[in-house]
């Protein structure tokens, strides 16, 4: 029989360990919904910080703005270093992630646009269904996509 590797093994052709995390929970989903959470908590509160710091100067659109790209470098971050962990590639990585990132944003604005406007429906629990339709879809946008290490060929 033979001998089974009792190391978790990474997923989608990357290379390199799992990451710290990984680790921790066994379950690359938990994971990522862990760092998630976290990522929208760090959001709002780049948010208010940025409100604080020159909001009034600036306005709120400026710190919407300031405060995602602030979150968008630390989730880039936690994601590549603490669930996916792969190495190389930086910049191709940072630039994938913020398509998929960035794609998700805008769905996420049109399905409300949609669902608020066009079906009436109530915000909120709007917001909540869209968010685990846009958490799914960048999951796997991250894994498949922006932290990737699949060989690439010509052929389709």
């Amino acid at each position: 029989m033979p001998r089974q590797n009792s190391t978790a093994q990474p997923v989608a052709g990357m290379t390199g360990s799992p990451g710290p995390l990984m680790r921790v929970v066994k379950n690359q989903g938990l994971a990522f919904l862990l760092v998630g959470g976290v990522n929208t908590v760090l959001g709002t509160a780049w948010f208010v910080v940025w409100q604080l710091a020159l909001g009034d100067q600036l306005g709120y659109h400026f710190a919407i703005v300031a405060g995602y790209l602030c979150n968008v470098l630390c989730a880039f971050a936690m994601y590549r270093y603490l669930v996916f962990e792969v190495r190389g590639h930086f910049m191709r990585d940072f630039w994938r992630f913020v398509v998929v990132n960035s794609g998700a944003f805008a769905v996420n604005l049109a399905l409300m646009t949609v669902a608020v406007t066009v079906l009436d429906f109530p915000p909120i629990p709007s917001q909540l269904v869209i968010t685990a339709i846009t958490a799914t879809a960048s999951f796997f946008g991250y894994r498949d996509f922006s932290f990737s290490r699949k060989k690439r060929t010509g052929t389709s």
